[in-house]
């Protein structure tokens, strides 16, 4: 009976403390500054926010991300500040053990250059607007005419169709709304234009228009034609 109360009194001592030292460690860590930041881009997409932006977004008012301590961080709240920016689709940050604070930034991903009576600016791959960088131009195609509510949906789709396909994205260099919202389309190498008509049985189109492309870029007759009209899912019209 005496040696199992030794033991529940020995077991009882040990967690405690267990539980000093961890307390005493965690108080301790969380009051240690900072050693650095690192900002680390992700994806294909790097070239629309300097590494300076994010790091002014970090520290916040403070000049130097090595005067903040552990337990002054919040997290959270540096990851919106952060996703607030109109060129950051998303983030992650996080502070390592030997005390750097870590930032995953991934850029938004522009699939095309819309020009109105209000300026220029771009779409992003998730079909919301983007500014333009002072510090890189996307080679994307350029988007003239209306978009409205009603044909943002099904234009943004085409876009990252032709953004995803690599002989689209290299082909196809502007995409002009109509009334109607139908599409005329501009190629980057030869004089014809692309009569897409509306934006219905899109995979069809496309893929009818670049069985024809393949076929005629081996005569060389697309230097003959002014308008490639794709409005028949059956066939492709050629006009001289």
């Amino acid at each position: 009976m005496k040696l199992f109360n030794w033991n529940n009194i020995r077991l009882v001592l040990m967690f405690a403390l267990v539980i000093f030292l961890f307390s005493f460690t965690s108080n301790r860590n969380s009051h240690r500054k900072l050693k650095k930041s690192e900002v680390i881009f992700v994806g294909e997409n790097n070239d629309f926010v300097k590494q300076e932006t994010v790091n002014k977004l970090l520290i916040e008012n403070k000049s130097d991300v090595r005067t903040i301590a552990k337990e002054d961080l919040n997290l959270n709240k540096l990851e919106k500040s952060i996703n607030q920016h109109p060129m950051i689709e998303k983030s992650d940050v996080f502070v390592t053990v030997d005390g750097v604070l870590k930032v995953m930034v991934k850029q938004k991903t522009p699939i095309a250059r819309v020009f109105d009576e209000l300026g220029s600016f771009y779409i992003d791959y998730e079909g919301n607007t983007m500014p333009l960088s002072e510090i890189n131009t996307a080679r994307v195609p350029l988007v003239s005419g209306e978009i409205t509510n009603k044909n943002k949906k099904e234009l943004s789709k085409i876009l990252k169709i032709i953004y995803d396909d690599e002989f689209l994205k290299k082909n196809i260099i502007g995409v002009q709304i109509l009334s109607g919202d139908e599409l005329m389309m501009t190629n980057r190498n030869f004089d014809y234009q692309v009569d897409f008509g509306k934006m219905i049985n899109v995979d069809r189109k496309f893929k009818n228009y670049k069985a024809f492309f393949q076929k005629a870029v081996l005569d060389s007759t697309l230097y003959k034609y002014k308008k490639i009209n794709l409005r028949f899912t059956q066939q492709v019209v050629c006009t001289k």
